[in-house]
């Protein structure tokens, strides 16, 4: 026999969801991404600025890899059925519940019914939404993370869609607001020299290390493009494919440099002049096109 606590518990469960009002420019559902299966042609994907998803799951009391919304420049506009705790972070914006300006990088409570608008962004590219227990939908590969390449997870989401909410683990974070650092106008990158870089002058890869690099608007999750100085090769011969790493920097025929991020294919032609520290990645996931970033050899 079903207890009443237990009936109560599960009409809760089924009414814990969100309804997406505008879902903005691009918006998906990401996590931590499914590393691990490369081997099978399958991408890691997740959030393209991971540091800032951890925060906003930490604010409301997820574990730090629970699936959440990423959106793209333009931002989106909620309205969960369910009242919970809320984390914006990554890229600032202006943040409204129910017409009332509230800051990001804190908790929010969001009431059932109310909605909650995030703007576009103010600088950067990619805004997180947390929301405490996560948002519930199917695992694939282990992971609830749109892969806009392979298809792979939950589609974009739309106008209209209904989410489904996981259960909240713990209390939202005690902290009032977490101090945001100064944006950076031109991101330094630091870049690990590879056994690829030899297939490049070295007056190439001096330039590549003095000059700055703008991004362009032919950017996406898959990779950042870069417009500069044209590295040239000292290789032509084609390579045949080889395994590609997050934050690996291709170079296609026309000498202009591709960073690879989370969305990227599991291998690839073009040769790699190094690879993107993990630890500045998120730079590179925020620069917006007509951002101009500059690269700090290491080996």
């Amino acid at each position: 026999m079903t207890t009443d606590a237990h009936t109560t518990h599960t009409r809760e469960d089924e009414a814990a969801c969100v309804e997406v009002i505008q879902a903005g420019a691009l918006t998906t559902i990401q996590d931590a991404g499914r590393p691990g299966y490369a081997h099978l042609g399958v991408p890691r994907s997740g959030a393209a600025d991971l540091a800032s998803l951890r925060l906003a799951n930490r604010l409301v009391g997820n574990p730090a890899d629970t699936a959440a919304l990423e959106t793209t420049m333009l931002g989106m506009t909620v309205r969960p059925r369910t009242g919970r705790w809320w984390a914006v972070t990554g890229a600032p914006c202006q943040v409204r519940v129910a017409d009332r300006v509230v800051s990001c990088d804190q908790p929010i409570y969001v009431p059932a019914g109310a909605v909650l608008r995030v703007g576009p962004a103010v600088e950067g590219v990619r805004t997180y939404l947390a929301v405490s227990g996560g948002i519930a939908v199917p695992a694939v590969f282990g992971s609830r993370a749109t892969d806009t390449l392979s298809g792979i997870g939950p589609p974009p989401v739309r106008d209209g869609d209904v989410l489904p909410l996981g259960t909240a683990a713990a209390p939202p974070s005690t902290v009032d607001v977490v101090p945001r650092p100064a944006w950076p106008q031109r991101p330094q990158i630091r870049l690990r020299l590879c056994l690829r870089t030899d297939w490049f002058t070295a007056a190439s890869v001096a330039r590549l290390a003095a000059a700055s690099y703008q991004v362009t608007a032919h950017s996406d999750r898959v990779g950042v493009r870069l417009a500069g100085p044209a590295l040239e090769r000292t290789v032509h011969e084609e390579l045949p494919s080889e395994g590609m790493v997050l934050g690996a920097v291709q170079v296609p025929p026309d000498g202009q440099p591709v960073i690879l991020l989370a969305d990227h294919p599991t291998t690839g032609g073009y040769p790699v002049v190094g690879v993107v520290e993990p630890d500045d990645l998120w730079l590179v996931a925020q620069a917006r096109p007509g951002t101009e970033v500059q690269f700090r050899l290491i080996r």
